[in-house]
């Protein structure tokens, strides 16, 4: 490809573009990419030339072809992106930018940089529908040049095209560069496969062109007694093609029939359906093998009558038939649809035809493991898909095999999440029910519902709908995992015999929070909980890695000596007597105390009603009472009993929210339906007891609420 000739093609495909313009932004890519080859042997300039030539063909506009000529400049080039800009506008700036990959940047794997590469192409994609396609035609060059490469980049390169490049060319309605994308990428996955079908299909083209030729003159025929005018294409399935089938319906190649169909296409919506009245007149249709994509477009803009018959040699025969208009779409897609130059890049009309990008962007904002993107993604490009209808008529199209749940979030997440059964066609049918073309789906919903199930994850098809699911379940967990976080740092903090209240104070975990990167508290303490953050990392960032050892050896020569009387706690007649709290009934402030004077250990305070203040000599009880606590705080814990549901444990933290508490440790169980959870809690004096227990017994669900004792002795 030189200059001239692609100079030709924009002439002759009647692109709008100023001569000079092209050839100063192609000078300056030579003069960029000069001294570089490609593995071919050929010098690099043909790479964007062709690429460039590939947009011509797909009737681009002259900004798209300039940034072709520069799309790899500034990824391999001293180029950068504002000089691009200064010399050549904005507009074929911000294409070059668009798909120019981040390799300056460094990622810690592989997968991790093309998941933020297309994340990148994505989001200028939504900005400006003209980068994915300049892209489209850099890989398509790329793969039509792919022998030149070592083999272990041939197979990554093909798997890639194949999991994303493919599907999303189907996405756009581009069907002659997805067939050559997949054949391609066959050749190079699978060339034993790939050459063997090239071999038979050739054994046989003859055969069947022969056949379509024949088919072709009875239909031309008649149609031209009727006075329709229509042209008449035979068809090949492409190699990739014939392997799935062959793939998915355990075939073998002699078993599959329809290699070729016949393409009719003719002026006007009105001729689609009398050439379609005429074929069935000739041949005996199908039963089950009509589909009407031009009442109801596929989501990518295809329109076509579908129809398979029994042919003159007694074997099945696929006839589509469209318009002209509507064959240039199936062709190139949104390319065929491109309005910029008579409209700008803001056309509604356009944008309309592909409201899948933006769902496709909602998702991707937010998943940040490399991974769980390129299964959502490959999700999010599915191939097969399925039309539904909603009661008021409107279509709904959904990746094949989804259910009423997909449904529901299709509509909008409250519906999803509110979702408690469903009717297809006026009938009840399970969650899990897949739908069909032509259901009409009604969704049954119940603001008291449960929410989401885990259960549901394995069922549903959507992106949108498995992100909404993970999100609400990650919420409700997320009260659990906080108060867990906070029982784990508690254990953490007393294994290295730290002070606990001090170090778990708000403003220090806080301040944790930041140095490890997150937005507050609570986000840590979730991290926590949910296992993706040790309590170690946590209590080492709170004290520093010198300070444990240095609490550990201060305590370890304290922790022996019994405490002196402290927490505002008075013992009658004696001064500075040691004393500890006994925690099987762990007193607080307002409580009836009593002291039993140990051997060795100071007093022991119990409450009154303690079931384990030992009997077996009441000369050792003595006379304790409260003196001033303000300021104190102190452990206490509480037992739940209740119906095990969704939200419950939200909802009881949610009822004692306000009270002048702290939740250190909360432990939950579940058998038969029935929930027991306690929770410790850190308090200064009964009262808040005991309006905590109050407003527990209110929630709903929930039969018993009482302070824990333990059992044993002090």
């Amino acid at each position: 490809m030189t200059i001239d000739g692609l100079l030709q093609k924009m002439a002759e495909a009647g692109i709008e573009h100023d001569p000079e313009v092209i050839r100063r932004v192609y000078a300056y890519a030579e003069a960029a990419h000069a001294g570089q080859k490609r593995d071919s042997g050929e010098d690099y300039i043909q790479h964007p030339l062709n690429v460039a030539a590939i947009l011509v063909d797909m009737d681009m506009d002259a900004t798209s072809i300039q940034a072709a000529l520069l799309h790899d400049v500034v990824e391999d080039t001293g180029v950068t992106i504002d000089e691009i800009g200064e010399l050549f506008g904005d507009k074929v700036k911000e294409l070059v930018d668009g798909v120019t990959k981040l390799s300056r940047l460094s990622f810690q794997s592989k997968q991790e940089q093309q998941m933020e590469n297309l994340r990148k192409m994505f989001l200028a994609m939504a900005h400006d529908l003209r980068v994915i396609l300049i892209k489209l035609a850099d890989r398509l060059h790329n793969m039509r040049t792919l022998k030149h490469l070592p083999e272990d980049k041939q197979r990554a390169i093909a798997k890639e095209t194949l999991d994303i490049y493919a599907p999303l060319t189907h996405r756009l309605g581009m069907w002659k560069i997805k067939w050559e994308f997949e054949d391609l990428s066959l050749r190079y996955l699978e060339p034993q496969v790939y050459y063997e079908l090239v071999d038979k299909v050739a054994m046989k083209r003859q055969e069947r062109e022969s056949y379509i030729r024949e088919v072709s003159d009875i239909l031309r025929n008649k149609l031209k007694e009727l006075g329709i005018k229509a042209e008449l294409q035979g068809r090949a399935k492409h190699f990739y093609s014939i392997y799935q089938k062959m793939l998915n319906q355990g075939k073998a190649f002699e078993e599959i029939y329809d290699l070729m169909a016949l393409r009719v296409i003719v002026e006007t919506i009105q001729d689609c359906y009398e050439v379609l009245g005429v074929v069935h007149t000739l041949w005996k249709p199908m039963p089950g093998r009509f589909k009407d994509y031009i009442a109801v477009p596929k989501s990518n803009m295809y329109q076509s009558l579908h129809t398979t018959v029994i042919g003159t040699n007694g074997e099945p025969l696929e006839i589509q038939i469209r318009t002209h208009e509507m064959h240039r779409t199936a062709e190139y897609g949104i390319a065929a649809h491109w309005q910029y130059k008579e409209k700008g890049p803001d056309d509604e009309e356009l944008r309309g035809k592909i409201a899948w990008l933006r769902h496709l962007l909602e998702w991707q904002r937010d998943v940040k493991d490399a991974d769980e993107f390129m299964e959502n993604l490959k999700v999010g490009l599915f191939e097969d898909e399925v039309f539904v209808f909603t009661p008021r008529g409107d279509v709904k199209n959904l990746p094949a095999g989804s259910t009423p749940v997909d449904f529901a979030y299709s509509i909008h997440t409250h519906i999803g999440h509110q979702c408690v059964g469903a009717k297809v066609n006026g009938r009840l049918v399970p969650l899990d029910f897949p739908l069909k073309n032509g259901d009409i789906i009604q969704i049954i919903t119940s603001k008291q519902g449960n929410g989401p199930s885990r259960d549901w994850l394995k069922f549903v098809k959507t992106t949108k709908a498995k992100n909404r699911i993970r999100q609400w379940l990650r919420e409700q967990r997320r009260e659990e995992f906080i108060l867990l976080a906070k029982e784990l740092l508690e254990k953490e903090l007393r294994k290295q015999n730290l002070e606990v209240h001090e170090n778990l104070k708000p403003d220090v975990l806080n301040d944790v929070a930041k140095r490890l990167g997150m937005v507050s508290m609570d986000d840590l303490l979730a991290a926590v909980g949910d296992g993706k953050i040790t309590p170690g990392t946590v209590v080492s960032k709170i004290v520093g890695e010198k300070e444990p050892e240095r609490k550990k050896a201060q305590t370890s020569v304290e922790k022996n000596l019994p405490r002196r009387a402290k927490h505002g706690v008075r013992v009658r007649g004696v001064e500075d007597l040691l004393v500890r709290f006994s925690r099987c009934c762990n007193p607080v402030p307002g409580d009836a105390i009593v002291g039993y004077i140990t051997r060795g250990k100071g007093v022991a305070i119990h409450r009154v009603d303690c079931a384990n203040i030992p009997m077996d000599s009441d000369a050792r009880l003595i006379e304790v009472s409260w003196g001033d606590t303000e300021g104190d705080f102190y452990t206490v814990e509480i037992e739940i009993v209740a119906d095990d549901r969704v939200n419950l444990l939200t909802d009881i933290m949610n009822a004692i929210a306000g009270l002048k508490l702290y939740i250190s440790a909360a432990r939950a169980n579940t058998k038969k339906g029935q929930a027991t959870i306690s929770l410790r809690m850190e308090i200064g004096h009964l009262e808040v007891v005991q309006e905590a227990i109050r407003r527990i017994r209110k929630v709903a669900g929930v039969t018993r609420v009482y302070r824990a004792s333990r059992g044993g002795r002090s």
